[in-house]
């Protein structure tokens, strides 16, 4: 009896690994270069500000990543600042600078992106840009006793949700949303983040079956491709362009299948977004997030599209307000 469930199972087991399989190697990557729609980069990498000057900081693996780290005054938080997809912590280099005045603060090049990553769009697990947070908290934190809170735009914005229930969650004390992604079925979600975010479905699809089953040795293909524009790839900061992300780097930045939890895990925060979002429905955060956290504060902003809410005036304003009276 006991040889018979076995084989069943055995059977049952070869049958979803085959259709896994075979889902995985129906789609392949597509070149999008020439293909319309995304975002406009142009006006997040046109902000004005100068690039911070970064350095190198280890992490627990022995690798290392780079980082912008600006010191604030004395008695103020830790700022991480957590960028969104296909670009580095360098989009955040006229934010640093405005909220060094009431913060220290530290924004990193998440593995696997950035001008010279080990490897471009892929990391070793699952769970490693929250861990590589947590080394680089440790290692810039004054004390124990100093505050700290992650800041994080798009797909940034989803990875501090996802941190707020992870392991390393003690570690952060407040937390800032700048139009957050949440997940791809979640109310405030447009298609495909407005054009900039191009998944092979049943790719996606068959990895997270084999995962189901324990099979992890094809998490590194890639499952998520953006519309980079061609004027960004072909201009002199095209090097530093992530235009692909390998199933366990994507399940990673994002929060979990049941975002609902980790959005209840949130300590408090505060919640940015423009009314003229293309990737997501700025409306809709509020409504739905309050369903499951009463510690958020909320603020649209008229006439701000996805990229601009990070280097917008009054965002700035709102977020050193939330640090210095938090």
């Amino acid at each position: 009896m006991i040889i018979k469930v076995l084989t069943i199972a055995g059977i049952s087991l070869a049958i979803t690994a085959g259709i896994a399989l075979g889902l995985v190697a129906s789609q392949k990557p597509r070149d999008l270069v020439g293909g319309t729609g995304g975002l406009d980069f142009d006006r997040l990498m046109g902000a004005g500000a100068a690039p911070l000057p970064v350095q190198e900081a280890p992490l627990r693996d022995g690798s290392k990543t780079l980082v912008r780290h600006l010191e604030g005054p004395e008695g103020a938080p830790l700022v991480v600042l957590v960028h969104g997809s296909g670009w580095d912590g360098g989009q955040f280099d006229g934010m640093a600078a405005e909220l060094a005045q009431v913060a220290d603060v530290l924004a990193p090049d998440l593995r696997g992106h950035g001008a010279a990553p080990d490897r471009r769009g892929d990391v070793d697990y699952v769970g490693q840009m929250e861990d590589d947070l947590a080394d680089l908290i440790r290692a810039y934190r004054r004390d124990e006793n100093q505050r700290v809170v992650l800041l994080g735009h798009s797909s940034g914005g989803g990875l501090v949700i996802r941190f707020a229930k992870g392991a390393n969650r003690a570690l952060m004390d407040r937390a800032v949303l700048l139009a957050p992604f949440v997940q791809y079925d979640a109310p405030m979600q447009r298609p495909n983040s407005g054009g900039w975010a191009q998944p092979l479905t049943r790719r996606i699809i068959g990895l997270s079956m084999l995962n189901m089953a324990g099979i992890t040795a094809l998490d590194h293909l890639v499952a998520m491709q953006f519309r980079m524009p061609d004027a960004v790839l072909s201009g002199p900061q095209g090097h530093r362009a992530t235009t692909a992300y390998s199933w366990r780097l994507n399940k990673g930045y994002a929060p979990r299948r049941d975002w609902r939890e980790d959005v209840g895990s949130l300590p408090p925060f505060l919640l940015v977004a423009g009314r003229e979002d293309e990737a997501f429905v700025a409306e809709g955060y509020e409504p739905e997030f309050t369903k499951y956290t009463g510690e958020g504060q909320y603020l649209l902003l008229e006439g701000v599209g996805h990229l601009d809410v990070v280097n917008d005036p009054a965002t700035q304003a709102a977020v050193k307000d939330f640090l210095a009276n938090g």
